[in-house]
């Protein structure tokens, strides 16, 4: 992130932060040309905000100060409170990839986590890996998908207190994801998503036929479904851990890495690195209390 004359900063690590970190923060702002402006807790011990103008290369070397602390930059001159919230399903929302979920049932996982692999890193097309995958997975009956999704699906913590919370204030929340309606649909009603989108699994006769049906859902799709959603993308919160992520995680106004692969960590406004998805409420100034009950 390049200069910006007025910046907050928040930094989450719940229960291990004190005033020193503020301090350390400040100074870190200044070796980078900032100038700070005063701090406040989000919640003491937990989260704090820290206001800044100017300053260059800040995320870098805040990150480097803080090898254990969430760092979230993003311009003061934003809506904190964002109104639209855009996520990535697969080790976002849930704690798998569905996908290689599905090939261990198959007793494929090692073929079908390599091509996953490539895809998330970007050295493969992802239409093409999708389908590759997808093949490899004909014959399987399809009462298998929901047996994987019920046991391997398990939800992402803070998952359901992020898009809670969010639809409380009147955010829209959409599940957009390069995996399948089998999962996303389900994982979408549990969380709380208003709606959800993700690629369809042909099935005949009660198996699946190995093929995944058109239009696929990528990472244009994902970026699309962001711009198109009729909410200012500025004031959009987008977050994903992959390459197919990346258009959509720099197109919002806010786009957060979550746990992510390097290319897509290095695109985003800020990473979340050690906590879950709370750190997101954090960022847009959420005390606990105000977090939706789950």
């Amino acid at each position: 992130m390049g200069r910006d004359s007025d910046m907050l900063v928040t930094l989450v690590a719940e229960g291990r932060l004190s005033a020193a970190d503020a301090a350390l923060a400040s100074d870190v702002v200044r070796t980078q040309g900032g100038e700070p402006q005063g701090w406040d807790w989000i919640d003491a011990g937990d989260a704090l905000d820290l206001r800044m103008a100017g300053g260059q290369g800040l995320r870098g070397a805040l990150e480097a100060a803080f090898p254990a602390v969430d760092v979230v930059l993003q311009s003061a001159a934003a809506g904190r409170r964002r109104m639209l919230l855009v996520a990535d399903m697969d080790s976002t929302m849930i704690q798998c990839e569905c996908i290689d979920a599905l090939a261990d049932y198959a007793g494929l996982k090692p073929q079908v986590a390599a091509i996953t692999e490539a895809a998330m890193l970007g050295q493969l097309d992802f239409a093409e890996a999708l389908r590759a995958r997808g093949a490899l997975l004909a014959g399987m009956p399809v009462e298998t998908l929901e047996e994987c999704r019920r046991e391997r699906g398990r939800l992402m913590p803070g998952a359901a207190a992020l898009v809670r919370t969010m639809r409380g204030w009147g955010a829209r929340t959409l599940l957009v994801s390069g995996g399948f309606t089998a999962f996303t649909a389900p994982v979408a009603a549990e969380i709380g998503f208003a709606s959800q989108q993700a690629n369809v699994l042909l099935v005949e006769d009660g198996r699946l036929t190995g093929t995944v049906a058109a239009p696929i859902v990528d990472a244009a799709t994902k970026r699309a479904a962001l711009l198109g959603a009729g909410i200012d993308p500025a004031l959009a919160l987008a977050v994903g851990d992959g390459a197919n992520d990346i258009p959509m995680i720099e197109a919002a106004g806010l786009g957060i890495a979550y746990h992510a692969k390097p290319r897509a960590a290095a695109a985003a406004d800020s990473a979340v690195r050690f906590g879950d998805l709370t750190v997101l409420l954090r960022a847009q100034g959420l005390s606990r209390a105000e977090w939706a009950a789950c």
